[in-house]
């Protein structure tokens, strides 16, 4: 046991060694297969039953509305995570049914579109996009907007280009700094996610010369105070940790209602994985966090 991963949990440490995911840079690397395969594993696990699971059409952005069970009013938005250019609707599916579940509420995955073939700013057009469609489906309620890791990104995005759209943001260790400085990324690959790795994801999404846009790296954006009530979750020993818990510091100090929590002994990606012990009770803290914010009384969320 090192150091760097002796405050690990063991199912994290263990989840660490067994790592098998490729080397993005390698030459020759295969990402449609990549993608492919993630999907058709993530699509045979265990997935818990909901009401409906309606694959929808918003306005050209394909999206997974999900209702459970005694639905009570209100939306979340949920954006994947993937560092922008992995995943999709699919493979966050069994998370999305978990959090539809927990939260007793509506939530609409969005299939955003991916670099490098739609580099930036297509995804947050996507979502626009998407809100757009759903603000004309006069669903009962307010709505909250939800994201782990590039999806955070994007939904904290989608939250100061909407302002006063969302009751509620919750984001989940959100990958927000395309210069990786932060000193958590001395993590490295301990963590089983380093500066190469987040340097390529950020590479595939915009060229360098847009790394300052605040629609991309939103540390740099100076309409914080614009948000709602927001809940940040960081994970120990996840590079994104200190970048996370800095935009925490920022929102608050704008005098917005901002909770932050650091999950010890955890590393990035843990929380859509059930058989990480953390992972069910960040889901429902998540989803506590909205039941607190979002109105169960429908009203026009624009």
């Amino acid at each position: 046991m090192t150091k760097e991963t002796g405050g690990m949990y063991p199912e994290v440490r263990a989840a660490v060694a067994a790592d098998t995911a490729p080397d993005f840079r390698a030459e020759g690397f295969d990402l449609a297969a990549y993608r492919e395969k993630v999907r058709a594993f993530n699509l045979a696990q265990p997935r818990e039953e909901v009401a409906a699971a309606e694959d929808v059409e918003a306005e050209g952005v394909p999206c997974r509305l999900f209702t459970p069970a005694d639905a009570l009013d209100g939306v979340i938005v949920h954006l994947h995570g993937g560092g922008f250019v992995l995943n999709d609707i699919d493979v966050h599916d069994a998370v999305c049914r978990r959090l539809a579940n927990r939260s007793r509420r509506r939530v609409l995955s969005v299939g955003y579109r991916k670099p490098p073939e739609h580099p930036f700013p297509a995804a947050n057009q996507d979502v626009d996009t998407a809100l757009g469609w759903l603000a004309a489906q006069e669903l009962p309620g307010r709505w909250a907007v939800h994201g782990d890791s590039a999806g955070a990104n994007l939904a904290l995005v989608a939250a100061l280009r909407n302002p006063g759209r969302f009751s509620a943001v919750v984001l989940i260790y959100p990958f927000l700094d395309p210069t990786a400085s932060f000193e958590s990324y001395d993590l490295g690959g301990a963590s089983g996610f380093g500066r190469a790795e987040a340097r390529w994801y950020w590479e595939q999404y915009a060229g360098g010369a847009a790394w300052t846009d605040p629609d991309l790296a939103p540390l740099n954006s100076t309409a914080l105070g614009t948000l709602p009530p927001t809940f940040v979750a960081t994970a120990e020993f996840d590079p994104l940790r200190d970048e996370g818990e800095e935009l925490a510091r920022r929102i608050v100090e704008t005098g917005v209602e901002t909770v932050a929590i650091r999950c010890l002994g955890q590393n990035h990606g843990f929380w859509r994985h059930p058989q990480f012990a953390a992972s069910e009770p960040l889901l429902r803290q998540g989803a506590a966090f909205i039941e607190q914010h979002v109105e169960r009384v429908g009203s026009d969320p624009t």
